[in-house]
């Protein structure tokens, strides 16, 4: 099983790329920008990851972001994340970044994500990686700073598929958030939110987001089983929700698993992601081992989760159907 996994094509559609900052990569930023850090080797970076809740996992993202600041930073960021991803035959990939969080630092937008950008370029012409960017507003900064950082990313219009909502959900909800995304919709942006697991009112957040903000993907979204009508809008709607299975066995000590074979089940479209790998430890192809070896899938339900992905990723019909045409024809052999 080990081995279909890592054959198998995939997609990845919720991958934070700063939370694709590896330790050694902290340490040689902090060199190379003389930036002086809390810890003395990479070991005592990794040995900090003690984190059990959403905030206490925060706390350290958001410090370790600290190291980048200029546009190689981010382009080697972007770049060896891909090298990643096509380790584990991800093929395509929609990547979030958190532009506030850099231009909150004195970094420039045009900064931050032409470096994203030129990785994304050099990595689907030689490492066969596709993707398509998303921006992800801080939910637990202003809605005006998230409506600054939507003009900010006109410009960049071509370089960004979608918009999404991230960071500490206790006492900000999507409708925090409406204006925005109106705006990012009439501005041709697709949408997502995140709705973690376990939050405070998560419920009401998930129902805010299909009927008021109108989603077109929920990140997250698990909590969505506790409620059999919000289940009948999503799997009516083809709402397709991205879990991560290791980046919840950190927050919420379980791999989910049985609530993945339950959307399987309900035909809601979830897929597997890996959230932010360096600081779980853990990219796609371990996401789906540890999910297998948990919840014991079978082989055809580990091709309906990569399906998944394909089917409700931003793409062009002819581009979606390449790709599932390249799982089923693994999926045979």
């Amino acid at each position: 099983m080990k081995a279909f996994i890592e054959g198998m094509p995939k997609a990845e559609l919720h991958v934070h790329l700063e939370g694709t900052l590896e330790p050694e990569h902290i340490f040689a930023l902090a060199k190379r920008n003389s930036i002086e850090l809390a810890y003395t080797t990479p070991e005592e970076v990794t040995a900090a990851y003690d984190f059990d809740d959403l905030p206490s996992f925060l706390a350290i993202y958001y410090a370790a972001m600290n190291v980048l600041r200029e546009e190689e930073d981010f382009y080697e960021l972007t770049y060896q994340y891909f090298e990643k991803a096509a380790q584990n035959n991800v093929v395509y990939v929609e990547p979030f970044f958190d532009p506030q969080g850099h231009t909150s630092r004195g970094v420039d937008f045009e900064t931050v994500i032409s470096g994203i950008h030129r990785a994304q370029i050099d990595a689907e012409a030689k490492l066969g990686v596709e993707s398509k960017l998303i921006m992800c507003f801080l939910r637990d900064m202003s809605a005006e700073s998230a409506m600054e950082h939507l003009e900010l990313s006109l410009p960049f219009k071509d370089w960004i598929v979608g918009v999404g909502l991230d960071s500490d959900e206790r006492d900000n909800p999507p409708a925090k958030f409406a204006e925005v995304f109106a705006k990012a919709r009439s501005e041709g942006f697709k949408l997502t939110m995140h709705c973690d697991v376990n939050q405070k009112n998560i419920v009401d957040h998930i129902r805010e987001c299909l009927d008021l903000i109108e989603v077109d993907r929920i990140d997250h979204g698990v909590n969505a089983l506790e409620d059999e009508s919000l289940l009948r809008d999503i799997a009516n709607r083809g709402i397709g929700l991205t879990v991560c299975p290791v980046s919840n066995r950190f927050v919420v000590q379980s791999l989910t698993s049985n609530e993945i074979r339950t959307m399987l089940e309900k035909g809601i479209k979830a897929t597997v992601n890996s959230d932010d790998p360096a600081y779980f430890r853990a990219y796609m192809n371990e996401n789906f081992i540890a999910l297998t070896e948990e919840g014991d899938f079978s082989k055809d339900e580990l091709v309906q989760l990569c399906r998944n992905a394909f089917d409700i990723a931003w793409l062009p019909e002819d581009r979606r159907q390449h790709y599932l045409d390249q799982l089923q024809a693994y999926a045979n052999t």
